[in-house]
């Protein structure tokens, strides 16, 4: 869809919120505003598909170290474990490098209201279950400077993280012929 096409505004947008970072840092809509990003969610007790989500989160912020305009979100489904101290050392043990990569804990309702209701991270496309049922999803959702969802890829497949570059490297562009 084109930026100057009607139906561009219409695009999905996430609304405010408001989480801890592993440094016990808010992170909020103010953080990622004008910024290309991408969110997903993860335990860091996980054993099955979480390992491999961060493993391919790594690979985006590797290609993307040096660009203030692109940032990371790794929002935790088990915050009542995950907390500030927790998500600062697995940031360690996982190379997450500090204001590039937030790993977020807080509100566990907020979380999955977020996850399920705005960035449709949910189990199974369309199910939203209960709102306290677990999340697991290989979900990596990229959005726009402006808070819109433009692409949703299989965390978990090494080769989506080419696409989701390629599309990050649009987006970019695109940004540039809106400035200019």
């Amino acid at each position: 869809m084109s930026p100057d096409s009607p139906e561009f505004s219409k695009i999905h947008t996430i609304p405010n919120f408001s989480f801890t970072n592993q440094n016990g840092e808010i992170v909020n809509q103010k953080t990622v505003e004008g910024k290309i990003y991408v969110a997903n969610f993860i335990f860091t007790s996980c054993g099955s598909i979480c390992p491999k989500m961060i493993d391919n989160m790594k690979i985006l912020q590797d290609k993307f170290i040096d660009d203030s305009e692109v940032l990371l979100l790794s929002h935790s489904v088990t915050p009542e474990k995950d907390n500030v101290a927790v998500l600062k050392e697995y940031a360690k043990e996982k190379g997450c490098v500090s204001g590039k990569w937030h790993l977020l804990t807080g509100d566990k309702e907020a979380i999955y209201s977020i996850a399920k209701k705005q960035y449709f991270a949910g189990d199974s496309i369309g199910y939203f279950g209960k709102a306290n049922d677990f999340l697991h999803t290989e979900n990596f959702i990229l959005l726009d400077g402006k808070h819109r969802i433009r692409g949703v890829y299989n965390g978990t497949v090494a080769v989506e993280m080419d696409r989701i570059i390629e599309d990050i490297i649009t987006l970019k562009k695109e940004k540039q012929v809106l400035k200019d």
